[in-house]
């Protein structure tokens, strides 16, 4: 399989619209309403996004919740220098990555083992899994979350070059595995 196959294995189901991505007046004006749109239009992306962070569905959802909602209390603090959308995305990112953090100290912590669904190949889904945090969260938000790579390093607080390295390492990464697979 090949790396193309990731976008036919994670169709872009609740993906951002186009325009999701538009520049909002002025930056600084980013508006209750534009956050709403944002939630609501892109809610399921989020999520998909939280998920391969936390590595667990409610997880997901709570950290998805709580960006957002960090995001609503800080609107204030947008200051224009990006993308209003890069600036939510690093939101949920961030709330995932510490639910992520806190559930390494719970001694109940649920594992969840990826769960083949019908157009997503378990080897891939397990190949993605086992990739480290960054790489995987790169992975998810250019493919899943479909950010540019300007985007994405906004998202993460990185430069592009970053991202483009991390996700060049990614599809190395998952090449060798898959060839491995399919040589098995």
């Amino acid at each position: 399989m090949h790396l193309a196959g990731v976008n036919e294995a994670y169709p872009a189901q609740g993906a951002l619209p186009a325009e999701a991505g538009r520049p909002v007046e002025s930056r600084v004006n980013a508006s209750v309403e534009e956050l709403s749109a944002l939630y609501h239009d892109g809610y399921r992306c989020f999520v998909r996004v939280a998920e391969a962070i936390t590595r667990d569905p409610e997880e997901a959802r709570d950290a998805v919740q709580e960006g957002f909602s960090n995001a609503f209390r800080d609107l204030d603090r947008f200051k224009g220098r990006g993308s209003f959308e890069g600036w939510v995305w690093r939101c949920v990112t961030n709330a995932a990555r510490m639910s992520r953090r806190k559930s390494r100290f719970r001694v109940f912590a649920p594992v969840r083992e990826p769960v083949a669904e019908p157009g997503r190949p378990a080897e891939l889904l397990e190949q993605i899994g086992s990739l480290p945090e960054r790489q995987r969260l790169v992975l998810f938000l250019r493919y899943f979350a479909d950010l540019p790579y300007d985007g994405i390093a906004e998202a993460l607080d990185v430069a592009p070059g970053t991202v483009a390295a991390t996700l060049n390492a990614a599809h190395r990464t998952l090449r060798r595995q898959l060839e491995e697979v399919e040589d098995d």
